[in-house]
């Protein structure tokens, strides 16, 4: 058996930087949550930041399926 690590390290850098990108959308979305929070307690409003923090979990929530349609129709 002869190993590809070529192919191991591109599998490695690929998956690594989507699951720090996943990370960051879904902080991104958690920060617009706590926004609406602060926006609440003062009496303003934070429609931007809801809207930008459910366009978040939408995207995260896209590429998790996405993952998972791969998983099941490529192998």
């Amino acid at each position: 058996m002869k190993i590809d690590w070529a192919a191991l390290g591109s599998v490695f850098g690929v998956s690594l930087a989507v699951t720090v990108g996943l990370v960051a959308l879904f902080t991104l979305g958690v920060t617009g949550l706590s926004r609406r929070e602060r926006a609440a307690a003062q009496g303003d409003s934070a429609g931007l930041a809801v809207t930008g923090a459910y366009v978040c979990f939408a995207a995260c929530a896209a590429a998790v399926a996405y993952g998972i349609y791969l998983i099941m129709h490529k192998a």
